[in-house]
């Protein structure tokens, strides 16, 4: 597969695996947090609940990271973790000790969103509109 770089508006590069799409969901994440003039920081071990840190200045705010979807006007984000124990699969929510946000990357939009763990906590996804709902355009 030739890529050249870089791309074209609306091209999109396959993505091959979950894993894959989490890295690239994350590094447009940290990326962004960055032209925010945010320092980014990454955990230096595997299998923390948070994929980065934010440094606010006045705190650092724990962020799991996740790839978003988009189908029309809604982006949605699958806001569970799964994993594989001696019981069999396993998926649960996130909690408010263990991250202080969650961060989505829709490729689609090229659009990164930043969620505070009080609209995630006990949820399996989370959808966001792009646009106002036909009937409230109507309305105003």
């Amino acid at each position: 597969m030739r890529l050249d770089w870089p791309l074209r508006e609306r091209e999109h590069v396959f993505v091959h695996n979950p894993n894959h799409k989490g890295n690239v969901a994350e590094l447009a994440i940290a990326s962004a947090a960055s032209r925010l003039g945010l320092s980014v920081l990454k955990p230096m071990t595997e299998h923390e609940p948070y994929d980065l840190a934010l440094d606010l200045g006045s705190r650092i705010l724990r962020v799991q990271c996740k790839w978003a979807s988009c189908r029309g006007d809604v982006i949605r984000v699958h806001v569970v973790r799964c994993r594989t124990s001696r019981r069999g699969y396993v998926r649960a929510s996130y909690r408010a000790e263990e991250i202080d946000a969650l961060a989505a990357y829709c490729q689609d939009l090229d659009r990164c969103y930043l969620l505070s763990i009080s609209l995630v906590v006990g949820r399996a996804a989370i959808h966001l509109r792009t646009e106002l709902p036909e009937t409230t355009r109507r309305q105003r």
